[in-house]
């Protein structure tokens, strides 16, 4: 399949131009309250796929990888036999954490409680003091297997599979055809690169998740991708929700010698990529909380999960093919300048909705067309919780009680 452009896109639906009555977004209480938190992190969250790294993060038997989400912590791990597996991070014994961050554990996972011992594979292997438990049978205590599933190299895990789901069941089938457009990028031979950080942003994670889902806010809040870039508004989105959008270079150089250095060097610095894929950043992002870039020095992944109801923690993964080039250092070491200033841009205009959700009598406004994607994300939330559908706010304790009529109402 040919590169992505603005004329060619593979059958792809384009973002819908017309709208018989206004559509508004979700109301304001569903950004700061609790109880409702709860029920998306069940029903949203864990029901969907989360990236946690790439294969190549753990490319060694006994390499790990820990993804933290609210509640729950998320162990992928390779085996002696090269597979790639993912566990609940929690000891059978008594809950206690396994692991934390990255690292390798070469012969077996051993709790720091009490030293229970899993294979690699997550068999218990040892218990200390075993005849002290009456009846023990270990080939029943190994550790909770994960659904997982590896799409071009990254390394997805669904802790939950969601009840009456409805549509595609793998990440692959969420993707479909616009999978095509990832090939050339040969994802699977990329390697982590040793920087960009994690954030933690004072705002409920579906603020942070609005805001990555639409372009509408780049003219006045990304003053340097308007200055580099010429942007796609509306986008593009197949029938699963996953959404795309193509910025190309300007031949006009910025203003600003960051932008204007890169401008320069990124056509000519991969000559391997067909002509318009150094031209061109590819964005796109899949339901209901992750975003994937694609430049022509790297890939990054752009991952929002809940902390609680008026925070939320910003994952990044930034991966790209080895090149140890002075032209290709230049080129990253510019593209996290630029993406850097970016997220902190992202931050404070996502933080600056949170505290005006808070404004009191505040309603939410009618959406863009260029905004479909934010509507059929909210869509999703409004189908998993209707609760979240309602104009007011439960009382206090009630909100899961009136969810459940409303569903019993459907």
């Amino acid at each position: 399949m040919a590169p992505l452009d603005t004329a060619t896109r593979g059958g792809e639906t384009p973002m819908p131009t017309t709208t018989d009555d206004p559509v508004r977004g979700l109301p304001a209480w569903t950004y700061r309250n609790a109880e409702l938190l709860d029920l998306e992190y069940q029903r949203v969250i864990l029901g969907s796929w989360q990236i946690a790294c790439h294969a190549n993060d753990v490319r060694q038997p006994g390499d790990y990888f820990v993804l933290e989400l609210m509640r729950d912590s998320v162990l992928v791990l390779r085996g002696d036999d090269g597979v790639v597996r993912a566990f609940a991070n929690v000891c059978r014994h008594r809950g206690s954490k396994l692991l934390d961050g990255t690292g390798n554990c070469p012969k077996a996972v051993v709790c720091p409680y009490h030293g229970w011992a899993y294979e690699l594979d997550g068999r218990l292997k040892g218990v200390p003091s075993e005849r002290s438990f009456p009846g023990l049978d270990k080939a029943t205590l190994g550790l909770r297997e994960i659904e997982l599933e590896v799409f071009f190299g990254f390394v997805f895990v669904r802790v939950a599979r969601p009840e009456d789901h409805q549509g595609p069941d793998s990440v692959a089938e969420t993707w479909g055809d616009f999978a095509e457009h990832l090939k050339p990028y040969r994802l699977e031979e990329m390697e982590r690169i040793e920087f960009g950080d994690d954030m933690v942003w004072d705002a409920n994670w579906k603020v942070g998740v609005d805001n990555n889902l639409e372009n509408y806010h780049i003219p006045l809040g990304h003053p340097g991708y308007h200055r580099m870039l010429d942007n796609q508004m509306e986008g593009f989105e197949n029938a699963h929700g996953v959404a795309g959008s193509i910025s190309t270079l300007k031949q006009r150089p910025s203003s600003n010698w960051v932008e204007r250095m890169y401008q320069k060097l990124a056509p000519t610095v991969l000559a391997a990529y067909p002509e318009q894929l150094r031209k061109q950043w590819l964005f796109f992002t899949m339901p209901p909380n992750i975003g994937l870039d694609f430049y022509p020095d790297c890939v990054d992944y752009f991952q929002i999960l809940p902390l609680g109801p008026t925070r939320c923690q910003v994952r990044y993964g930034i991966y790209g093919h080895k090149d140890e080039r002075r032209e290709m250092r230049l080129l990253r070491y510019l593209n996290y300048r630029i993406n850097g200033k970016v997220g902190e841009e992202d931050r404070w205009l996502s933080e600056r909705v949170q505290q005006g959700l808070a404004s009191h009598g505040y309603d939410p406004g009618p959406l863009s067309r260029i905004e479909s994607s934010l509507r059929l994300f909210h869509q999703q939330i409004r189908e998993a919780c209707p609760v979240a559908s309602l104009d007011e706010e439960p009382l206090p304790g009630t909100v899961r009680q009136r969810d459940a009529e409303l569903l019993a109402a459907e």
